[in-house]
């Protein structure tokens, strides 16, 4: 830069160091990598550039060497690749450069490795000024000036509230309600604000907010909330307006560390540093030394900086279909490849600000098989520790026969799950189910309870599991929100209680439950068509399994070779190699869809496959059933989903240890055969089916499936209804899908298909007697 008249010094940027290899090259050395130039001319130049010359003096120096002309040439070549800069003189003999007090050539190579003016960068930080705020304890904020001051930045006095750059808050927990007043007043203020927790054995630092660009803290409180529900539970149950927090856990070193490092993103921020990076929040493991960024998303429903009543207005629009090409996947039939899926939606895999908390394979899965893992099932999450319990060991998981289309299956049913969770956007319409007309569906005709559960309710849900909860009689006069959903065979909305659609919907404390939602119809894809049929097969498969569980019907075998995949060999030999033999049934019912189920024993000591060896001994009699199942109009997709889902239940029996806490499950691996579940065996009676046997005619276009779907449920008297569950934050298609009508693979023992069905298809002679039906409930 130019100070009044005095010529400017050209001279390499100070994080640059030149090294001349004579007959070699130019090198010019930085902490970014070397940077080689050509030539005798940039030799004889290079040590001149030491920014102590102006052009008139560089000129003279290389006179014989470089013409003015070349001179100039090679000066402009290097000041585009932005390797030279202006360096003004000193002030005076022996006074300061032009950079300040403190200024030095370290200084300047720190900002110019930024891409920053390092004069104006270091002017730019000593004009800056922060204030610091606290929530919590002064310990943090007198530790925290020190850090500042000895970091050279400038702070605002206690009480000064405009007079300054940038707030600081440091706090003991990013949910603290207190936060959420300092987050109006920055917006209000427009001030830019950096959040930091540097106590813990795992501090973490930023994000830095910007009101008017990116997220906000309520955007950032939403999805840490998500991942804090065994927190949140604790501190409602005691009372608290937050989640309890752990107790303070720091050394002088980890939280020296911390606050220096704060101070550090401070300064390069003030300095005029900008990065992506800083909109994360930056955790730092104080024992391994380990770092990692977790990206902050501004949602555009946040009701703090974005629009609240998107949701809402999705569900009051009719759901719209459009034409979708087929793209064939592993798991079937989508509009984009299971890679793309992937890479368009991996960002929101984060233990700390994604919607996904992992996605990871699951350990326990023996080699060449494939499941994953995804996270703790929000399905499950309620106001009572017992399902807190539950959904801290169930997890959203995903299966394939690769370890992609495995992955993406964890990733889509941890996505549709969040979106099916209750966020309090969603609409919801008060009224009474006696006064709504013939626009409101009653719950049991998707809930299917038979009078005599509701008569013994009690009893059985002390007994189960949550997800056979068996709800309280539905009030028809009680007041309660509804929410609307179209339907594709009516073209109109219906309604059905919000509660039965959002998991942990609010509901008063010691209130009837009345309604309660399930995952059944829960489906995220590729797109809105692709996610329409994936929750419309599962209704369909959910249903053929019904009917054949609980009347314990003998169906016939499906050869699973004949369907010509090698990779069921290598399935076949993994079990073999476990001890384990596996078979599969055909189990399609009324509807004509393929629906298969995968069944697999031990038939052997598994010996090492076997993680607990203290148990090897008890385990010696028992078979260890599981079962998987698949729905598909083409039948080698419905058999693959059914040996897959096989295989994302083995995992539960080859290490019992966490799972056993279930107890319909302990006695289903400790006490049941197939000697004692016959059914569960194929028909001997019955002819071997091959993939010939099935009939299915491909179509090219997933508008198309979901046209025919609502014809067949039409010709069978029923209707398809569709919630659009898609969250503005996400971008990802999610819908509920429901059918009134088609039964539960859980405990609904309501007349209707569930005892006439199985006569029509001639499996029975007569209906099941209700005292009758299989006591074991379907489990997975």
């Amino acid at each position: 830069m130019e100070t009044g008249t005095t010529p400017p010094r050209p001279g390499f940027r100070k994080h640059l160091r030149p090294a001349v290899v004579p007959g070699d090259a130019t090198y010019l050395v930085s902490e970014q990598g070397v940077t080689a130039v050509e030539g005798a001319a940039m030799a004889a130049l290079a040590p001149l550039l030491d920014g102590s010359r102006d052009l008139a003096e560089l000129a003279r120096e290389t006179r014989g060497v470089l013409s003015p002309g070349q001179l100039g040439s090679i000066l402009g070549q290097l000041a585009e690749a932005d390797l030279v800069a202006d360096f003004a003189p000193a002030a005076g003999p022996g006074g300061p450069a032009a950079g300040g007090p403190g200024h030095s050539d370290a200084t300047s190579a720190f900002w110019e490795s930024a891409g920053l003016d390092g004069t104006r960068a270091d002017a730019e930080l000593s004009a800056g000024r922060v204030r610091l705020l606290t929530v919590g304890g002064d310990e943090d904020r007198r530790a925290a000036r020190d850090a500042f001051r000895s970091a050279g930045i400038a702070l605002a006095r206690p009480g000064e509230t405009t007079a300054h750059t940038l707030t600081v808050v440091l706090c003991e927990d990013y949910l603290s309600p207190a936060l959420a007043d300092i987050d109006a007043v920055q917006r209000r203020t427009g001030r830019p604000w950096l959040l930091a927790k540097p106590s813990g054995v795992q501090p973490w630092l930023g994000p830095i907010f910007q009101p008017g660009s990116g997220a906000c803290w309520h955007c950032l409180h939403n999805r840490l909330r998500h991942h804090r529900s065994a927190h949140s539970y604790v501190g409602r149950a005691l009372g608290l307006s937050a989640p309890v927090t752990p107790p303070r856990a720091h050394i002088t070193a980890s939280r020296a560390s911390a606050l220096h490092l704060l101070a550090l993103q401070a300064a390069t921020w003030l300095g005029g540093f900008r990065d992506s990076r800083q909109s994360s929040v930056w955790t730092l493991d104080s024992l391994r030394g380990e770092g990692r960024h977790h990206p902050v998303e501004r949602r555009p429903q946040c009701p703090a900086c974005g629009d609240p009543t998107l949701v809402a207005a999705r569900a009051r629009q009719p759901v719209v279909l459009r034409s979708r090409p087929k793209v064939p996947t592993g798991g079937g039939h989508r509009s984009v490849p299971a890679r793309e899926m992937l890479q368009r939606h991996e960002h929101l895999v984060s233990e700390v600000t994604g919607v996904v908390r992992l996605l990871n394979r699951d350990p326990r899965c023996p080699e060449g098989l494939n499941a994953f893992v995804s996270g703790s099932n929000p399905a499950l999450l309620g106001d009572g520790v017992h399902t807190l319990r539950s959904a801290l060991r169930s997890h959203s998981a995903g299966k394939g026969v690769t370890e992609l289309d495995a992955k993406v299956g964890a990733l889509c049913e941890a996505l549709e799950r969040y979106s099916g969770t209750f966020q309090g956007d969603e609409e919801r319409i008060p009224g009474r189910y006696a006064e709504l007309g013939g626009a409101a569906v009653h719950p049991n005709a998707l809930q299917l309870y038979d009078e005599r559960q509701f008569a013994r309710r009690q009893e059985w849900n002390a007994l189960h599991s949550p997800f056979q909860f068996v709800c309280d009689p539905f009030d028809e006069n009680a007041v309660v929100d509804w929410t609307p959903v179209w339907s594709l065979t009516e073209r109109r909305h219906r309604l059905l209680p919000t509660a039965m659609l959002y998991f942990a919907t609010p509901q008063r404390a010691g209130a009837p439950v009345p309604v309660r939602a399930d995952s059944n119809g829960n489906a995220a894809g590729s797109s809105l068509e692709d996610a329409v049929l994936q929750g419309f097969y599962e209704l369909v498969e959910r249903d053929a399994v019904a009917l054949w569980w609980y009347n314990r019907t003998l169906q016939p075998r499906v050869d699973p070779e004949s369907f010509g995949e090698e990779w069921i060999t290598r399935m076949r030999a993994s079990y073999a190699a476990l001890g384990r033999e596996f078979w599969v049934l055909d189990v399609t019912s009324d509807l004509g869809i393929p629906v298969m189920c995968a069944v697999s024993r031990r038939t052997r000591s598994p010996g090492a496959g076997c993680q607990d060896p203290e148990d090897r001994e008890d385990r010696e009699d028992r078979e260890d059933i599981v079962f998987g199942f698949g729905c598909h109009p083409d039948p080698a997709l419905a058999l693959r989903r059914a040996l897959t889902e096989m295989t994302q239940m083995l995992p539960a029996v080859l290490d019992t240890r966490n799972s056993f806490e279930d107890p319909v499950f302990r006695d289903w691996c400790t006490r049941r055969t197939l000697a004692d579940q016959p059914y569960l065996a194929p028909d001997p009676q019955a002819r071997t089916l091959r993939a010939g046997d099935f009939g299915h005619t491909p179509r090219a276009d997933l508008r198309e499936d979901v046209a025919d779907a609502v014809a067949l449920l039409h010709r069978h008297g029923m209707e398809l209804l569709v919630l659009d569950q898609t969250r503005p934050d996400l971008g990802v298609p999610v819908v509920k899908v429901l059918v009134p009508g088609l039964r539960h693979f859980w405990a609904r023992f309501a007349p209707g298909r569930l005892y006439d069905v199985p006569v029509r298809l001639g499996r029975r002679a007569d209906p099941v007697d209700y005292d009758g039906l299989n006591p074991i409930p379907v489990f997975v």
